[in-house]
């Protein structure tokens, strides 16, 4: 394949398009959860600093968060973040700040369908994420996105 035309489908794949089905997909579900970023952030804070874990499971609620961020804030994004800022001056600030606002909605989205769609194995090991979500929640004919 032509390098040119590889250049083009990331140009596009990694513009406009790609920014507005993010911040749009997190701006709908802010909406429809009732802006829960908001609403619910006294008491995450709570349930944070302050955990009971009195039922069963393989980890508690605190290293499940850690490890969810670790995941999440990886390296690519505070090497990303200083990238924006040295790009496009300090006004990428404000714009990663209302994305990162509308995708705690996404975000929280993920973390629902995984926890609703995971699955138990032989062994009673518990496995989640998108692949499970999109094959068990979407159906068979979606397993291609989910390998």
């Amino acid at each position: 394949m032509n390098l040119d035309v590889l250049n083009a489908i990331d140009s596009f794949v990694w513009g406009p398009p790609l920014l507005v089905l993010l911040v749009g997909t997190g701006i709908f579900l802010s909406f429809r959860l009732g802006f829960l970023q908001v609403r619910h952030l006294p008491r995450s804070l709570k349930l944070i600093f302050k955990a009971e874990n009195k039922g069963e499971g393989d980890i508690d609620s605190f290293k499940a968060l850690c490890t969810a961020l670790a995941a999440t804030v990886g390296t690519g994004n505070i090497v990303g973040v200083a990238t924006a800022i040295k790009a496009g001056g300090p006004g990428a600030i404000l714009w990663m700040w209302l994305a990162a606002f509308f995708g705690m909605a996404t975000k929280y989205a993920e973390g629902c369908l995984a926890v609703k769609f995971r699955t138990v194995d032989d062994k009673g090991q518990i496995s989640g994420g998108p692949m499970y979500y999109i094959e068990n929640g979407l159906g068979r004919a979606y397993r291609p996105l989910a390998i």
